[in-house]
């Protein structure tokens, strides 16, 4: 049996929502959910309360203060949106998501979901970190869905996919996938050194060059060894400008 993706909420703000995703993630065989900074204080009366026989779901849910720390022991993400961003990543949706995450599953790579905010969604910053974007095709007039909703679409999907009996051929690079926590770690040294050399400049515009940076990396899909290298060439770079200045 594959093992399931995480659902991860970010910043939900009613707990009504927060119980109707634990209901649909019941229904369909999921039992991981994380949420982080939700709004009020936790557990929450009315996402018992609108749980309807998933309450075990809420009772073994766990609650981060950050995304990252959500994400950080996960080598796939996926990010759902309701609208185009602006940064290159790959598209799915929900049945290419489903088949992608089993695939991950039998090659032992565990995957995490997304879900945002009911009233914006979820942040670039958010987005920039996972590996693609998941779009649910709806009518142009109106692109919004509730959260539950969001999660019983995955859920359903990710359940008729089923478990793939062989994969004909996995394409494997050395070492395993890196984890998030691996790659915010390169990604914190990297722009901790480019600040240094004043490669993020101007000010104003750090965090779009910081999103356009980690989305680039993310895009490729590193493994734990192409992270160490990256961070010793990055280790390397930064002792021989030091060098040249003593």
């Amino acid at each position: 049996m594959s093992t399931p993706p995480a659902i991860i909420l970010v910043g939900p703000t009613l707990g009504e929502n927060i119980g109707a995703a634990a209901r649909a993630m019941m229904n369909f065989g999921l039992s991981d959910m994380r949420l982080v900074s939700p709004k009020g204080a936790w557990p929450n009366q009315k996402a018992i309360n609108t749980a309807s026989g998933a309450e075990r779901i809420l009772e073994q849910a766990k609650v981060f203060d950050t995304t990252e720390q959500a994400v950080a022991d996960l080598q796939r993400l996926y990010a759902t949106t309701a609208r185009v961003r602006d940064m290159e990543k790959p598209v799915l949706a929900p049945r290419g998501l489903a088949a992608t995450v089993r695939e991950n599953a039998v090659a032992g790579e565990a995957s995490g979901i997304l879900f945002g905010r009911e009233s914006k969604g979820l942040d670039n910053e958010d987005v920039a970190m996972s590996d693609a974007i998941v779009m649910v095709p709806v009518h142009p007039d109106h692109t919004s869905i509730n959260l539950g909703q969001a999660v019983l679409l995955i859920g359903y999907e990710w359940f008729q996919a089923g478990d793939p009996e062989t994969i004909s051929e996995v394409t494997r690079k050395s070492g395993q996938p890196a984890s998030r926590q691996e790659l915010i770690a390169f990604f914190e040294h990297l722009e901790s050194e480019l600040d240094e050399c004043g490669f993020l400049y101007p000010p104003e515009k750090r965090p779009r060059m910081v999103r356009n940076i980690r989305n680039m990396f993310t895009r490729t899909g590193l493994s734990d060894q192409e992270v160490k290298t990256l961070r010793g060439i990055v280790a390397g770079l930064s002792e021989r400008r030091d060098r040249n200045r003593s």
